[in-house]
């Protein structure tokens, strides 16, 4: 089973491959459920990863409904990741109607070939799932990542696995979202994919002395003099329960 962990930085990329991750998905801007991330940020995890290296190409946070103005954005994107390195893109593309947008999502599928593509939990928000799966598998798309239309990978797993068994191993179904340590087993079992997608992280605190109090930098919720990375013990662990349930399930 394959093991993509989430991360929120190329810092937190090193701590995914130092646990054992199989592959990641580089983001930046996590409040927003995951943006682009800097060319910078894609250069120094390509010098340093051995594993796959997968970016995710979302020019903003909210809908997945974009004008041309930010598709020209992404193209770029998509040609920056490219000529980075990248093993992977991850982009979602949806019509007004919620459907998949064949067209555009076409359009960066070519731009990115030969690199592999994983349509995000865009397939999420689409009107119906069994359509949006023909569509994507239509374009040839590599992977799904989806939660089953549901809050979790959990609460959805009936619908994953009944996409699972629908695609016929023409497209992958990559379970995430909401998926830890404490119930990765039940999630293999209930789905019944081969590849998950978790984002398993602890909070770093600051090493600054001086602390300026009563003002924020972001979301009034969030500290400042905090920061959240990648937990490389916690990838380990949900590693080695794959590891365990392969091997049970082979006897």
């Amino acid at each position: 089973m394959i093991l993509e962990a989430c991360v929120n930085s190329a810092l937190s990329a090193l701590e995914a491959q130092k646990g054992g991750a199989d592959r990641v998905e580089l983001c930046e801007n996590m409040a927003d459920g995951g943006c682009t991330p800097s060319a910078g940020a894609i250069e120094f995890a390509r010098k340093h990863l051995d594993i796959g290296l997968f970016v995710m190409i979302r020019p903003r946070g909210a809908d997945f409904l974009y004008n041309n103005e930010e598709m020209k954005i992404m193209k770029e994107d998509v040609a920056m990741a490219k000529e980075l390195g990248a093993d992977g893109v991850v982009f979602g593309i949806l019509k007004p109607d919620g459907s998949i947008d064949s067209e555009r999502m076409g359009q960066l599928a070519e731009l990115a070939r030969p690199m592999g593509i994983t349509c995000h939990r865009a397939f999420d928000m689409t009107r119906d799932p069994f359509e949006a799966l023909d569509d994507l598998i239509r374009l040839g798309i590599d992977r799904i990542l989806t939660s089953g239309q549901s809050d979790s990978a959990l609460l959805g797993a009936p619908l994953i696995r009944e996409l699972i068994r629908k695609a016929e191993g023409r497209i992958i179904l990559m379970p995430g979202h909401g998926i830890k340590e404490n119930n990765l087993e039940q999630a293999i079992r209930e789905t019944g994919a081969g590849e998950f997608h978790l984002y398993l992280t602890k909070n770093r605190p600051s090493e600054m002395k001086f602390h300026r109090e009563g003002v924020k930098m972001g979301k009034p919720e969030l500290s400042e003099y905090d920061s959240v990375i990648v937990d490389a013990e916690k990838i380990r662990n949900a590693k080695a329960i794959m590891r365990e349930f392969g091997i049970r399930n082979a006897r």
